[in-house]
């Protein structure tokens, strides 16, 4: 979804500019949650790191790939935001739950 053809579309009524930042930090918020219970063994400093790896290598891509998209350093912070978000969401869950 980060890599589709970027399309400025604002003929829907929640469209507003910057959502793609809240689309951003939805996205890794998910994937943080997801990767975090995969390996819930591993290390908040490992996780963190890949987490922003995978956050640039998108940018560098969406950069490279030339369909419409441009790196922007915003959408890398919503990126991490999102990550930490869902990474807390889940430790809350585990630590309510189980």
């Amino acid at each position: 979804m980060l890599l589709r053809p970027g399309v400025e579309n604002h003929e829907y009524f929640f469209m507003f500019d910057g959502i793609d930042k809240v689309l951003h930090l939805g996205i890794f918020a998910m994937l943080g949650f997801c990767f975090i219970a995969a390996f819930p063994r591993i290390k908040f400093s490992y996780f963190f790191q890949i987490m922003l790896i995978y956050a640039f290598l998108t940018e560098i891509l969406q950069e490279k790939m030339g369909l419409g998209r441009s790196m922007e350093t915003l959408d890398v912070v919503a990126d991490t935001i999102g990550c930490l978000v869902g990474y807390y969401i889940y430790k809350q869950l585990v630590k309510r739950f189980l």
